[in-house]
């Protein structure tokens, strides 16, 4: 059974897109779209720099609506330029071609668009610095090359910038992350996004040290 909760219809239009990036210029930008549902869309060719969460601006013809920035395809890969939306008033029409109506979508997503690297169940300190904010401990709970999950009663935004320092016995390694998910009360997910070469292969090792049942994979990013 896919994740998606609509059908999806492939459909390649141009459409424009406007509002404030996150380092607060306003822009305007022709991209196309990759596929279209009831409630939303995927686009390709997106050049401002968006976040999870943000309102964004979507016209077609002459019409006008208002999406929710969902999912941000990885730079250094092929989903780079490829950003997901969600229509914020998805009552109001926006296309002028018919969608599939309401269903269950058996879309099953490809291996190689999931987490690349596994994660493994551990119980490190972490320090996590809010950009020009507050700075609290969490408790590691399951660690990667790419990211990990940090059980915190505090809940952070989705598209969070942080700077993490993970305590690996003695040693403590750096780095900048982004919050990827957020449960209230009980943690957050998140995906590195710099990282020193030397940091990330004590993790490595860290990680290549742990017990066999720790080394268990709990799930990849």
């Amino acid at each position: 059974m896919g994740r998606r909760s609509q059908p999806r219809k492939t459909a390649e239009v141009q459409t424009r897109i406007f509002g404030t990036d996150r380092d607060g210029k306003i822009f305007s930008a022709n991209v196309f779209t990759a596929n279209i549902s009831r409630k939303g869309a995927k686009l390709h060719g997106v050049h401002p720099t968006l976040g999870l969460a943000d309102t964004i601006g979507l016209t077609y013809g002459n019409n006008r609506g208002h999406f929710r920035v969902k999912w941000i395809g990885e730079s250094a890969r092929s989903s780079a330029g490829c950003v997901g939306l969600v229509n914020i008033a998805p009552e109001k029409p926006l296309w002028d071609f018919p969608l599939p109506a309401d269903a269950i979508d058996d879309y099953e997503p490809m291996i190689a668009d999931g987490r690349r690297n596994p994660r493994y169940r551990c119980q490190n300190s972490i320090e996590v610095h809010l950009q020009g904010g507050a700075s609290f401990w969490g408790t590691v709970a399951d660690l990667s090359l790419g990211g990990c999950y940090v059980e915190i009663p505090i809940p952070l935004e989705l598209g969070n910038r942080l700077r993490v320092g993970i305590w690996l016995g003695q040693t403590k390694v750096w780095a900048e992350a982004q919050v990827t998910h957020s449960t209230p009360g009980l943690g957050i997910g998140m995906k590195f996004t710099e990282i020193s070469e030397l940091h990330l292969d004590q993790i490595r090792q860290f990680l290549q040290s742990l017990t066999p049942l720790a080394k268990k994979p709990v799930r990849s990013v």
